[in-house]
Order: structure tokens, then sequence, then C-alpha cells
């Protein structure tokens, strides 16, 4: 009897410490640091070889000693056989065509040699960013007749009395929002590209282009409130900050049946 009694007090205990355990993990959910940056270690808490059983391993399977030998590995260069490997799209990516020189023929004349077809071979390359200055030369013309001076005036651009043409208000807005390049990255590679303007040049052009598409939002958005049926999206992101810490804020795309999408 005493021995019945001493194993299960020994069972209980051991209940004990498996519920107090379960209590302190869910008192560490509920009031705890929420980060998943920080991992607690409990030294109670199994590793993964105890929960799952580690798979008996089978017998090896026995193997032949055999004499070696060296094979040639055939070389293949990835770039060449273009025409099996389309890994671009020739209408839209612009092609520098290179025509190598072959160096048996060299100081040969033309009616020397034959040539009876080519290889090709493409590589990806990369260039500086596109970034170029329009420059507008205006003649100033004097009629000798009536002492006249004259001077066509330059092309109007998007906005006025602004050095940017409309290709960069574009580029600067695509980059900004579709590939989410912040506006002080953009400043530095036009920095490193030759180029010096200031950061707030930048800034205003981009709130200047902003309002310029402000008709197209309205636009679409009273689309989208004509619309039969509505559809919604909520997306949680992190923006600003309080308190050190960034604030929960949230996207609400709207899309109508005509195709049309703002938030």
């Amino acid at each position: 009897m005493n021995a019945s009694q001493a194993a299960l007090i020994v069972d209980l205990q051991q209940q004990i410490v498996a519920l107090k355990h379960q209590l302190d993990w869910l008192k560490r959910q509920l009031f705890g640091t929420k980060s998943e940056r920080f991992v607690a270690l409990d030294p109670q808490q199994m590793h993964l070889g105890e929960v799952v059983p580690l798979p008996v391993l089978a017998a090896p399977t026995p193997v032949q000693t055999v004499a070696t030998h060296q094979r040639k590995q055939v070389m293949r260069d990835g770039a060449a056989e273009g025409e099996a490997l389309p890994f671009f799209d020739e209408s839209r990516v612009p092609i520098e065509t290179i025509t190598l020189a072959n160096p048996e023929v060299a100081g040969l004349s033309a009616d020397q040699f034959e040539v009876i077809g080519q290889k090709v071979t493409f590589r990806l390359a990369q260039r500086p960013a596109a970034t170029v200055v329009l420059k507008y030369v205006r003649p100033v013309i004097k009629r000798l007749a009536t002492q006249k001076i004259s001077c066509p005036s330059p092309p109007s651009g998007v906005i006025e009395g602004s050095r940017a043409d409309v290709s960069f208000c574009t580029g600067l807005l695509v980059d900004k929002f579709v590939y989410h390049l912040p506006l002080y990255r953009q400043h530095l590679r036009l920095k490193d590209a030759g180029i010096t303007v200031s950061r707030p040049w930048l800034t205003q052009i981009a709130q200047a282009c902003i309002a310029l598409l402000e008709p197209i939002y309205d636009s679409q958005f009273d689309s989208i409130r004509a619309s039969r049926v509505i559809a919604m999206d909520e997306t949680a992101i992190k923006a600003g900050r309080h308190q050190g810490k960034m604030k929960a804020a949230y996207f609400w795309p709207v899309f109508g049946d005509q195709d049309a999408a703002a938030r």
C-alpha cells in the first residue's frame, strides 16, 4: 500500500509541474512581451527529438569498390544558343549588337575567305540609369529688312517653369510608388549619375505631379461610387511613429464594376 501511495504522489507531482508549466506559458502569451524576435527558452521544454521519436535507420547497403576513372566534363556556355534561351522580350528590351572579328582571317582579303554562317551569344548587361538632359537650342534670328529680332519659345512642360520633363516626372512617381524607391535614394542615384539637384526639389516635383493626377483619381472614384457593386479590401500596414513605435494604419482599396480602383 505504501508503494502504491508513493507512486500516486509522484504521478500527482508530475501532473502539478506540467499544469504549472502550461499556466506559466499561458500567462506569458496573455501578459508577456509580443515580439517575434524574442523566444523564451524554457529548460523544461522538450526538444523535437524527444517529441517525435527518431526513425530507425535501415541497415547500410553493401557497396562494392571499383576502379576509379576520370571523365572530361563537357563545358557548355549558358549564354550561347540564344534561340533556345528566351529570357527576354526582343520587342521591349534594347539589344546592342557587337560583331567580333575572327583572328584566323586577319590580314586576308575578302576574296580569300567566305562567311558560311554565324553563331550568336547573349549576355545580360547593365548600363547606368537612362537619365538624360534635353538641350533645346533656339536660334535668335534678326531680319535684315525690318531689324526685328525673334526667338522661338521653349516647348511647354507638364509643370510650368520647371526643369523636369514629363518623362522624368513619370519615372519619379513610378520608382517611388510602384518600385518603393524613396526620393532620397533617387536623389543619390541622380548624384551618382552626375546630376546635381536638391532633395527638396524632388519633393516639390512629386507633389506637383500628384496634383496633376488628382482629376484622374476623382474621375475613378466617381465611377466607383456610381457602381452597382463595390468591392473593398482592408490591408494593415505600419506607418508613422507614436512614442517611438510604428503606428498601425490601414489601406482600404475599393473596386467598381467598371474596373476602376482607388483607395
